[in-house]
């Protein structure tokens, strides 16, 4: 890539960062999917989980954290384009000699990095309702597992925006998206305890690679070669879910170019 066209873009990436983070301190709903909710699932699973001793008060921080992630990127990542239509602005960002996932990446690397208030939010849980202290047992291969997590997370979102776009009916799916994925992804419990069929389901999402790598470092329970192995998936994920949201985006810029019908609904 022409070094100048790089500049550009990671100029365009911050500028979308900045604005992302600006818009996000004052959007309500962003701040009960990253702050609230994941309190509340915090709550419930100590509760639950008490009488089981510390070694669980991880478990629970990096689950629920998980969680509000998940919702962040789901509606936050999501509406990342579609807001665009909402407002009237599509067809200028597809107009501009910038690439539209560009933005959108700007946008998604904003969210993913303000939705880690959750996981934060939910270690002063426990300790100062909870009075259990979490312990990571691997801070450095938890740290590691982190940025490839959010990493995966950032490229999930990129795939998701045009795909709410390109088909109205997949976004109406959107409120029924957030559990499932949930349960798939064995935030708070693990996947064993589903039917056989719905493993599949969760191999192919990298929230569930995410999960593992995260809980295993924290707990400590995980090897390095298996951590190594977690990640790998997350990398190849993430590859994957690079190639579809280029399809994608370039479905939707044709569409918009081509049919004008873009910012129909």
């Amino acid at each position: 890539m022409n070094p100048k066209l790089l500049r550009t873009y990671l100029r365009v990436i911050a500028i979308s960062f900045e604005m992302t983070l600006r818009n996000n301190v004052t959007d309500a709903f962003f701040l009960f999917g990253i702050l609230v909710q994941p309190l509340l699932v915090a709550m419930i699973a100590f509760w639950i989980l008490q009488d089981k001793g510390g070694d669980y008060a991880i478990f629970v921080v990096v689950g629920s954290g998980m969680s509000g992630m998940w919702t962040a990127v789901l509606f936050e990542s999501g509406n990342s384009i579609t807001r665009e239509r909402w407002t009237g602005t599509l067809e200028s960002m597809i107009a501009s000699p910038t690439p539209a996932g560009v933005v959108v990446f700007g946008r998604n690397l904003a969210i993913t990095i303000q939705s880690l208030a959750s996981m934060v939010l939910s270690f002063g849980l426990a300790i100062l309702v909870f009075d259990v202290v979490p312990v990571v047992e691997e801070p450095a291969y938890f740290v590691i597992s982190l940025i490839f997590g959010l990493a995966s997370y950032i490229f999930f979102g990129l795939i998701i925006a045009p795909a709410f776009v390109l088909n109205p009916d997949v976004q109406r799916l959107q409120n029924g998206l957030e559990f499932p994925v949930y349960i798939l992804a064995g935030f708070l419990f693990p996947i064993a305890l589903l039917p056989v069929w719905t493993t599949p389901l969760s191999y192919i999402l990298s929230p569930y690679w995410a999960a593992l790598a995260l809980h295993g470092s924290a707990s400590g329970d995980a090897s390095l070669d298996q951590l190594a192995f977690f990640w790998a998936m997350l990398v190849i994920l993430s590859a994957i879910y690079l190639i579809i949201s280029r399809r994608f985006l370039k479905a939707m810029v044709r569409k918009a170019r081509a049919d004008a019908t873009l910012n129909m609904q």
